[in-house]
């Protein structure tokens, strides 16, 4: 891939950099010459992902344990040299009703998906400068409820107000925050929550019947919108949920 002078030498900062959307994002950023860190919890999946790319570093750590933010941050610092941007890609999904919802999951859930980025931004923040950027993954519109996904979708819902409240809060710092919010992805966040191959199965096609493009998105489809949002050539692009749903949103 050709490199191009506005992502060259940008340095970047991706929780959830072991597998799906996170190692695919990682991956291309780098290819077009942006250094990266990649965090996770697991140094062998993050391995996989800076195999082959030495734009790619590798940072193991629990973005839901409190000391992590001051830790990922440091690391940051320490092997990038200052950060550009800041993809909050990390997340875990625990399906289930109302009545079987458990409150140590669902504490998981809360503390991974949205307490994770609201500190690691906090820790960030200073040292962010004018044009840094903040990239937020989220999901599901607030519009339309999700049967047995009410913590999940409530955390990236929320993530979604704070990517709108952090862009008017940073705006006059030259700091852009957006969210990107994916459709059903092709990714193994499902086989983590510990569904079958039969019943991701049945899931994918619940959804493909759902969505008007009739398919899942694949995770370099995702990861080119958070590349792009994330580029010099955004920088009028602020406070937007940009939903990558393949018009699923729009069926309701």
């Amino acid at each position: 891939m050709e490199l191009t002078e506005t992502l060259l030498d940008r340095t970047v900062l991706i929780t959830g950099g072991g597998t799906g959307i996170g190692r695919t994002t990682a991956q291309r950023f780098a290819a077009e010459g942006a250094q990266v860190l990649v965090v996770g919890r697991t140094a062998e999946r993050l391995a996989e992902t800076a195999d082959g790319h030495p734009g790619i570093r590798t940072f193991v750590a629990d973005v839901t344990l409190p000391d992590a933010p001051a830790a990922i941050v440091a690391a940051a610092l320490d092997i990038l040299g200052r950060i550009d941007v800041l993809v909050n890609n990390a997340a875990i999904t625990r399906p289930a009703p109302l009545e079987a919802i458990d409150r140590k999951v669902a504490e998981q859930e809360l503390a991974t998906n949205l307490l994770g980025p609201v500190f690691l931004a906090q820790h960030a923040l200073p040292h962010l400068e004018a044009g840094g950027v903040i990239v937020n993954i989220t999901s599901n519109s607030p519009h339309q409820g999700w049967p047995g996904n009410s913590v999940y979708g409530s955390t990236k819902v929320a993530l979604d107000f704070l990517t709108r409240t952090w862009a008017v809060e940073l705006a006059q710092r030259g700091i852009r925050v957006v969210s990107v919010a994916p459709g059903v992805t092709e990714t193994p966040v499902m086989t983590h929550a510990g569904f079958t191959d039969e019943q991701l199965a049945e899931m994918g096609q619940g959804f493909r019947d759902r969505i008007p493009l009739g398919r899942l998105a694949r995770p370099e489809e995702i990861a080119w919108w958070i590349v792009n949002v994330a580029r010099p050539e955004a920088g009028y692009l602020n406070g937007t949920v940009v939903r990558v749903d393949g018009g699923l949103s729009a069926a309701g």
